[in-house]
């Protein structure tokens, strides 16, 4: 079964895109076992998801297709992983960053003022940009977006490990 789930390169954190059905959906992207590198946070500060992904029931339906991370407006906005600028510029009322990472990885950053041009190269921790205005995301707010061959996936899953949840006893015992 894993000779027929696609390998990522490392420079794209080695993911794994498990389809559902026949195209039908898309379940999560998981770090390969043989990853040693995550992505970078794009922001300095705590990592805080203000608004996370949330997957639509299918490729019209409504739902997140991304996290809003909390970011302080005017600050640096970082590349998570080396790639090539697929877009810069605005679209309707916000400006927004767009890298290809290779292997199919594609992330896009909302509203994020850059000097970055099309075709420019960028390292993990490169300056891309600063946190703008403008958009869905509220302000101090981040969104990023991830798609894997074009279809849409939770980028949290490219950020190293989510913290175990514990579960604490709710009550005294009488």
């Amino acid at each position: 079964m894993s000779a027929l789930l696609p390998r990522f390169p490392r420079s794209a954190a080695a993911v794994v895109l498990v389809l559902v059905g026949l195209g039908a959906g898309v379940g999560p992207v998981q770090a390969d076992e043989n990853s040693d590198a995550d992505w970078l946070w794009p922001v300095a500060g705590g990592r805080r998801v203000v608004e996370p992904f949330i997957a639509p029931a299918h490729e019209y339906a409504s739902g997140h297709r991304g996290i809003d991370i909390a970011a302080d407006a005017g600050g640096e906005v970082r590349a998570p992983a080396a790639g090539v600028v697929a877009f810069a510029g605005t679209v309707v009322d916000r400006p927004l960053l767009t890298i290809d990472h290779g292997g199919g990885l594609v992330t896009t950053f909302e509203p994020v003022a850059s000097t970055l041009r099309a075709g420019e190269e960028v390292s993990a921790g490169d300056a891309i940009g600063t946190i703008s205005t403008g958009g869905h995301a509220p302000a101090g707010t981040l969104h990023i977006g991830l798609r894997v061959h074009g279809a849409y996936v939770d980028p949290m899953s490219m950020f190293g490990p989510v913290e175990r949840a514990v579960l604490l006893p709710c009550c005294a015992p009488l």
